[in-house]
């Protein structure tokens, strides 16, 4: 992609600059903290990666970040992995969450959707009410700090109590989305061992009910260290034997307790993908994550009290987590339930247009089906009130950009932003005063000295490299779970360049200071903006008698589309007929997700291995993408290359 795409998509113009949040911070840093006062975004971006303790010092006074105790400093240890933030204090993350109940009890919360489309509202006073009472329950249980507790949930208004309670406790929230099987819950939950399991009967998708109590049966079977099960009868199911009911722990009057814990007390585990074996369990701390989210919500979506935050996710999705945190800043969140498409394609803009969405955040796949399909949003629904379309999960091509500006309305602030679970943040993205430019993200991230590196570490502007971030970030994690010598985190991130992390996309950084994100420089499948593991797949492939190996890759097409394709070796004597066909279907559907359902399944003589053993994704996928077989791969490290030319030819006929 060219560099020089000079003229602006989008201006803000002298008002909304004068009235964003950052532009006020800025004004404030340079007075309190020696900011510079000329040269706007560029120069304060420079500043807080020069003066990291300054600017993270400058971003807790200014959100009024309460310490319960002091910090010693602010950056105990740079290194990474392993920098210690604020060292000494003492804090809450759900204490900040729920602040806006005591100037703002009777306004929404939250405005609660599913597939009816009617926004239902949750007003601080009763969401802090059940999270007091949750938060005594579950102490009433012996639920301890750092205990886990973890959430099998659709994306509903009890997730976010139970979350917010956990938190308050000190114990260590995890979810995952009801529509995952039982074997990919387990691969997640088993590692952290739960003490209490937040379940549904089932949940509602496409216009249709999903019952999950086998599933759920399962769980409870597969996880010993449980001492409680509570119950939620979104489908109006009775407790199973042995489960609390939810409504029977939510219904006192208790004022929350929140208890104060060090600033890199865990709050919550995500999973990585699962690429290369079990999910990573990510674990990131209460303060870390406090402050991030402020810094990045607050700041970067400009989002406050007047605002509503929808953002289409699920609990599985680091996402939802970020959503959530919309409640740091006193807006109003938006959480919906059901089909991203349901009844039809134009479902999230009705949303979008029925709860006020101010800042609306979606998948670029979402925004490149809406154009496939002839929606007209800004013709159909009444979008006034929103300010700013946010894009994530995968880089929306410059097509999706134009048809935002002209579907949507030109005077549209579009923020393609891109981060990750590992940091549950952005790298890049969103910034209110400055212009945007067709199929590029703003800028870096305040804070974050992102750079687009060569093999031998030297950046590059205007080339493509790899991601990288040469500071430590306060999300980034504490630790993997059952990690305890610390070698699966280092190898992650910091194998490739010491000390400095390599996050695994290509990038470039443009003249002006844009990003432009070219998709993964690893084998991770990122489907509809949810990034997937291989080993999932060929776990549940290579469990049917018929076939012997597999390989799966995804490839981002040039029109915004995603390609992905299962190639299967046959065991002798199989045949990839019709009906073989579907079972695969079926079994990855069934055993994982829809999601993980590829596009093609095609057979292949062999599966291209390392000397080691490893199956080779990435040089399959860059041949793919056209690559010469001599620069796809190291030939000396492939036991049969003969088996790549078949990946060669199809990647011809593809052309």
């Amino acid at each position: 992609m060219s560099t020089e795409n000079l003229q602006p998509l989008w201006q803000p113009d002298p008002e909304r600059i004068a009235q964003a949040q950052i532009t006020r911070f800025h004004a404030w840093a340079a007075e309190h903290h020696g900011a510079p006062t000329e040269d706007g975004y560029a120069a304060l971006h420079r500043w807080s990666v020069a003066e990291l303790d300054t600017f993270w010092k400058a971003v807790t006074e200014w959100f009024g970040v309460h310490f319960s105790t002091p910090y010693a400093r602010v950056l105990g240890d740079r290194a990474m992995p392993g920098a210690q933030w604020f060292p000494g204090a003492t804090l809450n993350y759900a204490e900040h969450a729920l602040r806006a109940a005591t100037t703002r009890p009777d306004e929404p919360a939250l405005l609660c959707v599913d597939e009816s489309h009617e926004p239902r509202p949750v007003t601080w006073s009763e969401l802090r009410r059940q999270v007091g009472s949750l938060a005594a329950e579950l102490r009433a249980l012996g639920v301890r700090p750092g205990d886990r507790v973890s959430g099998y949930l659709p994306n509903i208004p009890q997730a976010v109590v139970a979350l917010l309670a956990t938190a308050a406790v000190g114990a260590v929230w995890t979810s995952c989305a009801p529509d995952f099987g039982a074997r990919s819950v387990l691969d997640r939950f088993q590692q952290v061992e739960p003490v209490v399991l937040f379940t549904v009967d089932g949940y509602r998708y496409g216009g249709k009910e999903h019952d999950r109590r086998d599933t759920v049966a399962e769980l409870r079977r597969e996880l010993p260290t449980l001492r409680a099960v509570v119950h939620i009868p979104l489908l109006g199911a009775p407790a199973p034997e042995g489960a609390l009911d939810w409504s029977a722990l939510t219904t006192a009057d208790t004022e929350p307790e929140f208890e104060q814990v060090p600033f890199d007390h865990p709050l919550w585990v995500l999973y990585s993908s699962g690429t290369t074996g079990l999910p990573k369990a990510i674990v990131q701390s209460q303060g870390g994550i406090l402050v991030e989210h402020l810094k990045q919500l607050g700041l970067h979506c400009d989002l406050g009290p007047g605002d509503r935050f929808f953002w289409y996710t699920s609990t599985g999705w680091m996402m939802w987590n970020f959503l959530v945190s919309g409640l740091l800043t006193g807006t109003t969140i938006v959480l919906y339930d059901g089909s991203p498409g349901y009844p039809d394609t134009g479902a999230q803009w009705r949303i979008a247009e029925r709860t006020k969405a101010t800042l609306y955040g979606t998948s670029a796949a979402y925004v490149m089906a809406c154009r496939k399909a002839g929606v007209h949003p800004a013709r159909d629904y009444d979008l006034s009130s929103v300010q700013c379309v946010a894009t994530t999960g995968s880089p929306l091509p410059p097509d999706g950009f134009r048809w935002l500006h002209d579907e949507v309305r030109e005077d549209l602030w579009i923020a393609s932003v891109s981060g990750g679970t590992d940091v549950c943040s952005c790298f890049a993205g969103a910034v209110p005063t400055l212009p945007v430019h067709t199929g590029e993200l703003q800028a870096p991230g305040l804070g974050t000295d992102l750079q687009s590196w060569d093999p031998s570490g030297h950046p590059l502007i205007g080339e493509v490299g790899e991601l990288v971030v040469t500071n430590p970030m306060p999300s980034m994690p504490i630790r993997f779970w059952n990690d305890p010598d610390g070698s699966r985190y280092h190898d992650s991130y910091f194998d490739t360049y010491p000390g400095v992390w390599r996050h695994g996309d290509w990038i470039t950084v443009t003249s002006r200071g844009s990003v432009v994100i070219h998709g993964r420089s690893d084998s991770t499948l990122n489907r509809q903006g949810v990034r997937m593991g291989s080993a999932d797949i060929y776990e549940a492939v290579e469990r049917l008698p018929e076939i012997k190996e597999s390989l799966v890759i995804g490839i981002e097409q040039p029109d915004g589309g995603y390609w992905m394709p299962l190639f299967v070796q046959l065991a002798p004597g199989a045949v990839l007929d019709e009906a073989l066909l579907t079972r695969i279907k079926q079994t990855i559907r069934e055993q994982l997700s829809p999601r993980h359902v590829p596009d093609e399944i095609i057979e292949v003589p062999g599966v291209p291995h390392t000397l080691t053993g490893k199956r080779i994704e990435v040089p399959v996928k860059r041949l793919l993408q056209g690559t010469p077989l001599h620069k796809a791969v190291n030939p000396g490290s492939i036991d049969d290359l003969d088996l790549l030319h078949f990946y060669e030819e199809l990647a011809r006929k593809r052309a």
